[in-house]
């Protein structure tokens, strides 16, 4: 394995280490309520994209690696190892964070689906059905933000960590109270390892995924800049 490769598995392991343990950490001590988990996560992506965006891309989620290779940008190999070092980051992220709360008690900002979701005057339970939906297509215009402000596009590249974070507060903001809004499968694993608890694991692998391949078809053969023939 060469040298860059490594520099990028260990920016991809530690830049998810800090979106569990500052994001999940804040859901975990009820940092500033929603819009504060919202703002935990979206800022830790905006600080390493542009601290490692030059050496690994900064996907730091399993689901933005899974939408990077559909799109083409990275071989079968790397987006594998990439993946591995993404989970193995997040659950360190998550023991860290046990360690410093003290136990599973707290939850450790673990996601899942909302018993009781407020909507207008009624409470609704979230389906796995609709905590699927919710997941795959808030993961879908995260996805759709990385490919269209970094995959090839040297015009929004600069812009590319504020556009991303930014993505993810949004998302956050709507479907925290739905199913914790994950769209990170290394982001649930983690305090679900951690904290003991696998409710619905399979909504925030399956989710994700989808919405990342359905960005990644789209950005492919309808998005795209494609060079000028002649160029």
């Amino acid at each position: 394995m060469d040298q860059n490769l490594w520099k990028a598995l260990t920016a991809e392991l530690v830049g998810t280490f800090a979106l569990v343990f500052v994001g999940a950490g804040a859901g975990a001590i009820g940092a500033g309520g929603l819009v504060g988990v919202a703002f935990a996560h979206g800022l830790v992506v905006v600080g390493f994209a542009y601290a490692y965006g030059h050496i690994s891309g900064t996907h730091i989620n399993p689901a933005v690696t899974i939408g990077v290779w559909a799109a083409g940008l990275i071989d079968a190999g790397r987006a594998v190892s990439y993946i591995v070092f993404q989970l193995v980051g997040g659950i360190l992220g998550a023991l860290a964070l046990r360690f410093v709360l003290g136990g599973p008690e707290s939850g450790l900002g673990a996601t899942s689906l909302a018993d009781a979701a407020s909507v207008g005057q009624t409470v609704v339970a979230v389906t796995p059905k609709i905590g699927l939906f919710v997941e795959a297509l808030l993961t879908f215009f995260l996805v759709n933000a990385v490919l269209n402000c970094g995959g090839a596009n040297d015009e929004s590249r600069g812009h590319a960590g504020l556009a991303v974070g930014f993505t993810l507060v949004f998302c956050i903001l709507m479907g925290g109270p739905l199913t914790g809004a994950s769209l990170n499968p290394a982001r649930t694993l983690g305090p679900a390892i951690a904290a003991d608890v696998y409710g619905d694991l399979w909504v925030y692998f399956v989710g994700p995924a989808l919405g990342a391949l359905a960005a990644a078809a789209l950005w492919r053969y309808f998005l795209r800049n494609k060079p000028k023939r002649g160029h």
